[in-house]
C-alpha cells in the first residue's frame, strides 16, 4: 500500500482518488491514520482535487485535538490503496496475494492433454474455489454523515443536548466523534459524526429523532454526507 510522494502531483492524485468514496484514511471516524497522512502534506491540495481538499479541511479542524484522536500512528507507507508501489513498505503479504486470486489461472492451459488424475485435481480445486467465493460477505451500503445540531441559545446545556442525541439508538446507526463549534454571539452548535446503514437509517429519521428533544434542539442540518 502507499500514496507515494504526497508532495508531488502524482501522490496527491492518488490521495484524491482514494478519498473519492471515503471520509477518512481508515475506518469511519477521524483517527491517527488521518493525522499521519495530513502531516505528510506540505500544503492544502489544489481545488481540482476536491476529494482530497474536503478531507484536508475536515482533518484540519481537529488540529487542537489531534493527539486525542483514536488509533496508533503508523509509517506513512502503511496507508493508502493496495497495490500502490511504496519503497518503504514490506513485500506483499499472503493476504494481499489472496485478494488477487480471482485473476490467477488456477488450472493451467486448456490445450494440455490431461490425465484422469489431473482432471480430478482440477475439479477439486474448482470446487474449493467456488466454495470460497460463496463465503465472501455481502457488502452492506453505508454512509458517513456529519450533523450540525443547533441549540436555542447560549444558555442551552450543550452537554445534556449531546447526551440526548447519543441516546438515540437505531439498528444500523453508530455514533462517532463530536465537538462544539462556535456560531456567534456566544452560541455553539454540536457537530457530531455518525455512520448509518443506508437501508435502515435515513437523514429524515435522524432529524425527526433529534429535533424531538425540543427543550434543547432548535434544528438539525446535514453538514457532510459521504458514501462508504
Amino acid at each position: 500500500m502507499g500514496f507515494g510522494d504526497l508532495k508531488s502531483p502524482a501522490g496527491l492524485k492518488v490521495l484524491n482518488d482514494f478519498l473519492a468514496d471515503k471520509s477518512y484514511i481508515e475506518g469511519y471516524v477521524a483517527s491517527q491514520a488521518d493525522v499521519a497522512v495530513f502531516e505528510a502534506l506540505s500544503a492544502p491540495p489544489a481545488a481540482e482535487l476536491f476529494h482530497a481538499l474536503r478531507w484536508y479541511n475536515h482533518i484540519k479542524s481537529y488540529q487542537k485535538e489531534k493527539a486525542s484522536l483514536p488509533g496508533v500512528k503508523k509509517p506513512l507507507g502503511k496507508y493508502g490503496p493496495a497495490g500502490m508501489e511504496d519503497t518503504t513498505s514490506a513485500p506483499a503479504t499472503a493476504e494481499s496475494k489472496d485478494d488477487d486470486d480471482d485473476d490467477i489461472d488456477l488450472f493451467g492451459s486448456d490445450d494440455e492433454e490431461e490425465s484422469e488424475e489431473a482432471k480430478r485435481v482440477k475439479e477439486q480445486r474448482l470446487a474449493a474455489y467456488e466454495a470460497k467465493k460463496s463465503k465472501k460477505p455481502v457488502l452492506i451500503a453505508k454512509s458517513s454523515i456529519l450533523l450540525d445540531v443547533k441549540p436555542w441559545d447560549d444558555e442551552t446545556d450543550m452537554a445534556e443536548m449531546e447526551k440526548c442525541v447519543r441516546s438515540i439508538q437505531m439498528d444500523g446507526l453508530l455514533w462517532g466523534s463530536s465537538k462544539l463549534v462556535p456560531v456567534g454571539y456566544g452560541i455553539k452548535k454540536l457537530q457530531i459524526q455518525c455512520v448509518v446503514e443506508d437501508d435502515k437509517v435515513g437523514t429524515d429519521q435522524l432529524e425527526e429523532a433529534i429535533t424531538a428533544f425540543e427543550d434543547y434542539v432548535q434544528s438539525m442540518d446535514v453538514a457532510a454526507f459521504n458514501k462508504i
